[in-house]
């Protein structure tokens, strides 16, 4: 079954559960979204991907262009361990990590905290790197965070129970949009899904097609 397919069958159980109220709000914010062209002003194929130095779940430094350095880098951006879709998005990408590390390296980015990395990064029993966003601080500066309305707020807050403070570190409620980028050894993004939705995420498949292009 496709990733494609897992997360559509996910999407039926779990908004089957929710009250219209909280769907109206989460939809809405998503269409607003769309509306505002957000994914238009965010890092691009073709431009150049900006160097950082994250946390991974283990405490350790982790270096893009030093990875860059030895092959391409597949870099994918999820919301939390907490998030069914990014858990599901994890998984296929674990389960495909041969073929990806046959031409890449693969590194997740959250801004969960380095502790919450470690839980999810056991959890799901990845196998590559997870790295912590402390702030949102590399997303926003590739253009993919976007800021809670007050009603979105209170969903995740009081309607789903979730404590920001202790995931993130802040109580800021923000988020960056799924995203996954093909990074070349020159430094130039190749690839990039880029989607306002949280329920879609880029097909491992067209990422190892991408690769094996490249």
């Amino acid at each position: 079954m496709s990733l494609k397919e897992q997360l559509e069958q996910t999407q039926i159980k779990l908004e089957s559960s929710f009250s219209q109220d909280k769907l109206k709000v989460m939809h809405h914010e998503t269409a607003q979204l769309e509306l505002s062209n957000f994914v238009d002003k965010a890092l691009q194929v073709g431009q150049v991907m900006p160097n950082f130095t994250l946390t991974n779940h283990l405490g350790n430094d982790v270096e893009l262009y030093k990875l860059l350095e030895n092959s391409p880098v597949v870099v994918t951006f999820y919301r939390g361990s907490w998030c069914p879709y990014c858990n599901l998005a994890l998984q296929a990408l674990n389960n495909e990590l041969g073929r990806i590390e046959e031409k890449a390296k693969l590194i997740a980015i959250s801004p969960q905290t380095p502790d919450n990395s470690l839980s999810t990064q056991e959890r799901l029993d990845l196998k590559f790197e997870v790295l912590s966003d402390t702030e949102n601080q590399i997303a926003k500066e590739l253009g993919l965070v976007f800021k809670f309305s007050p009603e979105l707020e209170d969903v995740y807050k009081n309607g789903f129970g979730l404590d920001f403070s202790s995931i993130y570190g802040s109580d800021v409620y923000e988020l960056p949009i799924p995203a996954t980028y093909v990074i070349g050894m020159d430094k130039e993004v190749k690839y990039a899904f880029l989607d306002v939705d949280y329920r879609k995420r880029a097909e491992p498949s067209e990422i190892v097609d991408v690769l094996k292009n490249l």
